[in-house]
């Protein structure tokens, strides 16, 4: 029987069979597998068994729905391969031997997806505050310190300069 396992820690080894021609996924409890994470749409995906195929078809989710990595709208997912919810990673398992469902998944961390070129070339989106607006001058006492000073020992040498300047006439 084909079921989705969950990779994802904290929800590691949590699974759903696929008993019923279509199930529903999402974070809230009227989904056939309900998974309660935040990256997770209400309504995520649905999985449909036809024949010995498993497809999986996107409803229109907020963070995507992805096949080994690769964003999809509908496909097929084969045993062993990685399906990705968000930032949830499931895998479906049939239960015959597969080289991929060999692997070890206790220690499986899911890490954020980097900046993709698309964001970089459309500039910054947030971030600092180029205007200037949020941030303060650092007053620097050393700084204003050595002016001072450096002011005083002028009026010194000028006052010299004049004593000088005075006694010689």
């Amino acid at each position: 029987m084909a079921k989705l396992v969950i990779l994802s820690e904290g929800m590691t080894g949590r699974s759903h069979e696929l008993t019923a021609d279509k199930t529903s996924i999402g974070r809230v409890e009227d989904n056939t597998f309900a998974i309660t994470d935040p990256s997770v749409s209400s309504h995520h995906c649905e999985v449909q068994l036809k024949g010995a195929e498993v497809v999986i078809r996107d409803l229109n989710s907020t963070n995507g729905t992805y096949i080994n990595g690769e964003r999809i709208t509908e496909a097929v997912l084969k045993p062993g391969q990685i399906l990705r919810l968000g930032q949830i990673e499931l895998r479906l398992d049939t239960g015959a031997p597969d080289a991929a469902a060999k692997k070890t998944v206790d220690g499986t961390m899911v890490m954020q997806r980097g900046v993709s070129l698309t964001d970089l070339e459309q500039g910054a989106r947030g971030g600092f505050d180029t205007a200037g607006k949020g941030f303060a001058k650092k007053d620097n006492k050393v700084n204003k310190i050595f002016w001072i000073a450096a002011i005083v020992v002028g009026v010194v040498i000028l006052g010299l300069l004049l004593f000088v300047f005075t006694q010689i006439r």
